[in-house]
């Protein structure tokens, strides 16, 4: 079951010891001066959401995070075979049920790319269990979409179950976070913890979640069952050992 919404801002709390309210009748003041839910994650709010953003135009920061990289398979095919309005709403379900799940995790919904997300966990709102959080978001992506897809496939007989599935990689290290481009400035994290995560989602097969050795090592037997094996993952040239979670 996932966790609770929460009632106060997390990062506030965690950072400052203020409990911010995020809901209710005590929310109403802060929001007469524009606090409420961050839509970068709804258990933070724009207080940290401004702080986020000061402090990444200030400077580069390296942070030990998790990043988790999910994407709707089948989508370009299911484009050519659905109505435009029927391919709309199976994107804004994916990003919907993503979301949801991410953010019962604690983690930062950081980008949407076409039909994946990219999420970050342990920044800003600080994990132990970063890595193990993302691998539990990722399960929880799984069983959203799974839900969302019988619906679907109900509502479209012509459609078969493989067109509707969700792959995705998980990968823990050291990124790095700041403002990067010049003619686009884009708030996000580099490093090869990312690439990592997005070579491995792009290696997992439909309803799949492949993980790294790291990932592996931090989250544990318990949550990561899958035995290692290597793989050749495009722009990597040593083989990376994955493990199906």
């Amino acid at each position: 079951m996932s966790p609770a919404q929460a009632r106060i801002c997390k990062g506030c709390w965690q950072q400052m010891r203020i409990p911010v309210p995020l809901h209710g009748l005590a929310s109403v003041p802060f929001r007469a001066f524009g606090i409420r839910p961050s839509r970068m994650n709804p258990n933070t709010c724009t207080v940290c959401e401004l702080m986020f953003t000061r402090i990444m135009k200030a400077r580069k920061i390296p942070v030990d995070v998790s990043i988790l990289f999910a994407d709707l398979r089948g989508y370009t095919a299911l484009s050519q075979s659905l109505p435009p309005d029927a391919v709309s709403s199976l994107l804004d379900a994916f990003y919907d049920e993503c979301a949801t799940a991410i953010w019962d995790y604690d983690g930062l919904l950081n980008k949407t790319i076409g039909d994946s997300v990219m999420a970050i966990f342990n920044f800003p709102i600080q994990q132990p269990d970063h890595a193990g959080q993302a691998v539990r978001a990722a399960c929880e992506i799984q069983r959203r979409c799974e839900a969302r897809r019988r619906t679907l496939l109900a509502e479209n007989r012509g459609l078969e179950g493989s067109e509707l599935g969700v792959g995705i990689g998980i990968d823990s290290g050291t990124a790095s976070f700041g403002e990067f481009g010049r003619a686009h400035r884009d708030l996000t994290a580099i490093g090869p913890v990312v690439n990592t995560a997005a070579r491995a989602q792009a290696a997992a097969g439909t309803d799949e979640i492949l993980v790294t050795r790291a990932v592996y090592e931090r989250a544990g037997p318990d949550l990561v069952r899958g035995e290692g094996r290597d793989y050749e993952l495009k722009g990597i040239e040593a083989p990376v050992q994955l493990y199906a979670a």
